[in-house]
């Protein structure tokens, strides 16, 4: 059987960045459950999946673009520290969920800090990159 759009199919993957850092991967998990053209998952990973065969592994490299996006200078900006808790101890790589002029929600990533200022980014962390994954099909649910 082929998986194909509107197939709820179960795959293990391996997720790799240029320089072969693993970024997520779902060895020692149940294998991901997701439908093809859902929007359950980045367009390039859908793609992929969309044609293979039970048992079939393939390794693809997705551009950023049908990934997380390419990485979005807008969305970085500066914050004056006095608009935070005082408990808050800034470190890099933390992650603050605020709210927008609207009241929507936006979780950003302290990028860079300093007596005044924090510096945060509300791109995805893996925005501007592409992406390398070994794809196992495992099955297809219902076949």
């Amino acid at each position: 059987m082929i998986a194909k759009a509107g197939d709820t199919v179960q795959v293990h993957y391996k997720g790799t960045l240029s320089d072969n850092s693993v970024f997520d991967s779902s060895e020692g998990r149940d294998p991901l459950e997701f439908t093809i053209g859902s929007e359950q998952v980045i367009p390039g990973f859908d793609s992929a999946v969309n044609g293979m065969k039970k048992g079939e592994k393939k390794t693809v490299t997705i551009q950023s673009s049908d990934a997380y996006g390419e990485h979005r200078a807008e969305l970085v900006i500066n914050l004056d520290r006095e608009r935070l808790p005082e408990d808050l101890e800034p470190e890099i790589g933390r992650q603050l969920q605020l709210s927008g002029p609207e009241g929507q929600a936006a979780v950003m990533t302290i990028i860079d800090f300093n007596d005044t200022t924090l510096t945060l980014d509300a791109n995805h962390p893996l925005a501007g990159k592409d992406l390398t994954f070994e794809i196992e099909l495992v099955g297809v649910v219902g076949e």
